[in-house]
C-alpha cells in the first residue's frame, strides 16, 4: 500500500480551507502534483468572451488555473502553464507550509474571483488571468515555524 505523505496533508488542508472546488493530479512518472482550481462566474450579461482556446461564448465563465508542485531535479514542465510552481524537496513539506499555501491559495482565487467580475463588467479589459504575488507569498513564509515534514509519496 502506498504511504501519500504530503499529498494526504495537502488534500486535508485545501478540504478544510479552500472553499473552491479542486482535483489534484499525481503525475508519478514526472514526480510532481497539480491542483487545479475552478472560479466561476455568471454572465447575466451576456459578455462575448473568447476563452485561451479561442472559442467565443457568452455563457457563465468557468475560469481553471493550476499550482504544480514538483522536485526540482526529476519533474519538467512548462512553468508559464502554472499560477504557482511549488518546489519540494527530499525532506518534503511541512503540515504548517502547506496550511499557509492553502490559505494563500484561497486569498488568491477569492481576489482572482473578484477580478473576473470587475473583467466582465468592463467593456474595454481585454484579458484576465489570476496572479500570484509571489513576494507576497515568500513574505508569510517568512514568519512560519515548521515542524514535522511529509514526504513525497512512494509507490
Amino acid at each position: 500500500m502506498a504511504k501519500f505523505g504530503f499529498l494526504d496533508v495537502l488534500e486535508e488542508e485545501l478540504e478544510k480551507g479552500f472553499s473552491y472546488d479542486f482535483e489534484m493530479n499525481w503525475d508519478k512518472r514526472n514526480f510532481a502534483v497539480e491542483v487545479s482550481f475552478l472560479l466561476e462566474v455568471e454572465n447575466a450579461a451576456g459578455v462575448d468572451v473568447v476563452d485561451a482556446d479561442g472559442v467565443e461564448s457568452a455563457e457563465n465563465i468557468m475560469y481553471e488555473d493550476a499550482v504544480i508542485f514538483y522536485n526540482p531535479a526529476k519533474s519538467r514542465f512548462d512553468e508559464a502553464d502554472y499560477l504557482a510552481a511549488i518546489p519540494y524537496s527530499e525532506k518534503g513539506l511541512s503540515r504548517e507550509f502547506l496550511a499557509y499555501l492553502t490559505q494563500f491559495l484561497q486569498e488568491t482565487a477569492d481576489q482572482g474571483l473578484d477580478e473576473l467580475m470587475d473583467f466582465l463588467a468592463d467593456d474595454e479589459a481585454e484579458a484576465f488571468s489570476v496572479k500570484w504575488d509571489a513576494d507576497r507569498f515568500a513574505s508569510g513564509l517568512t514568519a512560519l515555524s515548521e515542524t514535522e515534514f511529509y514526504k513525497y509519496p512512494r509507490y
